[in-house]
This record gives C-alpha cells, sequence and structure tokens, in this order.
C-alpha cells in the first residue's frame, strides 16, 4: 500500500490524464468515424473511395507509428504549435475512428433497405434518411462491439507515455526514479484500468437491454 499512498498525487495526476485522453480522443473518434461510415455508403463514388483508403490505410498501420508520425513529424510540417497532449489526441482519434467506422457501417447494413427507400420516397434527401432513419437504428445494433472499441481506445492511452504525455501508463519511470518498486506500482495502474473500465461494460450491458426491449 505504500507505493500507492506514497505516490497518491502522481496515480491522480497520471489517471487524470488518462481519463482526459478517452474523452476526448472518444468524442473526437465517434464523430470522425460517423462521418467516414456515411462516406462509406455514400452515393457519391468518390466519397466511397475515400473512406475504403482511409480505414484500410489506418487500420493497417500500427498506432505506434501514428504517434511517431504526429510526435516527430508533424511539426517538421510547421502547420500548427500543438501541445503533446492535443497531439496524442489526434493520433487516437486517427487511429480509433477508422474501427469506429467499420462498426456502425456493419450496423447501417442490418437496417432494412425497405426503411431507406421509403424515406427517399418521402422525399428525405440522403443525409436526411441517413441521421434520421438509418443511424439510430444502426447504433442500436452495434452497443457491444462499439463499446470493445472505446475499452481499446482506453487501454491505448498507455501509449502516450512515450511522447511526454503525462498518463497512467508512464507512473512506471516517475516510480523508479523515486526508488519505489515499479512491478507494485504497475499493479496499482492494472487496477485503475480495471476500475475505469467497469462503467463502460455496466452502459454498455444496460443500454443494450433497454434497446434489446424497444426493439
Amino acid at each position: 500500500m505504500n507505493v500507492l499512498l506514497d505516490n497518491l498525487g502522481l496515480f491522480g495526476q497520471a489517471f487524470l490524464g488518462t481519463i482526459r485522453l478517452f474523452i476526448v480522443a472518444a468524442i473526437g473518434s465517434l464523430v470522425l468515424g460517423t462521418i467516414l461510415a456515411g462516406m462509406r455508403v455514400s452515393p457519391v463514388p468518390i466519397l466511397r473511395r475515400f473512406g475504403a483508403v482511409y480505414v484500410s490505410t489506418v487500420r493497417n498501420t500500427p498506432l505506434t507509428l501514428v504517434f511517431f508520425f504526429f510526435a516527430f513529424a508533424y511539426p517538421r510540417l510547421e502547420i500548427a504549435d500543438l501541445s503533446f497532449f492535443t497531439r496524442a489526441c489526434l493520433a487516437l482519434i486517427i487511429y480509433t475512428s477508422a474501427f469506429v467506422c467499420e462498426v456502425i457501417r456493419s450496423g447501417i447494413n442490418t437496417v432494412p433497405v425497405g426503411q431507406a427507400e421509403a424515406s427517399r420516397a418521402l422525399g428525405f434527401t440522403f443525409n436526411q434518411t441517413l441521421s434520421s432513419v438509418v443511424l439510430p437504428q444502426a447504433v442500436r445494433a452495434v452497443v457491444p462491439p462499439l463499446t470493445n472499441i472505446e475499452i481499446a481506445l482506453l487501454k491505448n492511452t498507455t501509449i502516450a507515455a512515450g511522447f511526454s504525455v503525462l498518463e497512467a501508463g508512464g507512473v512506471y519511470s516517475a516510480l523508479s526514479e523515486r526508488g519505489y518498486n515499479v512491478l507494485i506500482g504497475l499493479l496499482w495502474v492494472a487496477l485503475g484500468f480495471l476500475i475505469l473500465v467497469v462503467p463502460l461494460t455496466v452502459l454498455q450491458r444496460r443500454l443494450d437491454q433497454r434497446w434489446s426491449v424497444s426493439r
């Protein structure tokens, strides 16, 4: 217990950084992933191709390489001076959105085609059909896999520790410098991640139960 109690401030700051990274990246990846899913099913060929190329490229690129790009290559582009935290969020958003896109697209494919055809017969545009008819039903169908992606995102935040972002994955280096048992510290970190994952799992089960009843 002394490893935790003596470094309570360090653990608190690190997990606060993890939660901030997760919240920003989760919201960003859901928004971008939904937009990409719309492109994948769009009637415009160039949008479909762009979405397919993006997903295929990003899903087959290791997350570490995405972080390396934003940590070392991005500053050389001299586009905008962004903090390490912002660049870590962008790396996580770009990477995770490709997986979110495919999950949402699979949910869109579960919606009967007749509903989209009926909405078009009523004069709905593609965007109106997607946002008002298809997506609400698609999201209900993909709650479990979408939750798994968000849990994976939470664990992926640990990679940011190697790029000067204070979060839970970087606690071990500070503990080592202070002379504490790093293994014990990492066990506390693992317990902390377990505590963070439990609410996501409970939320997923409740949403799935509620929406399964409504279906």
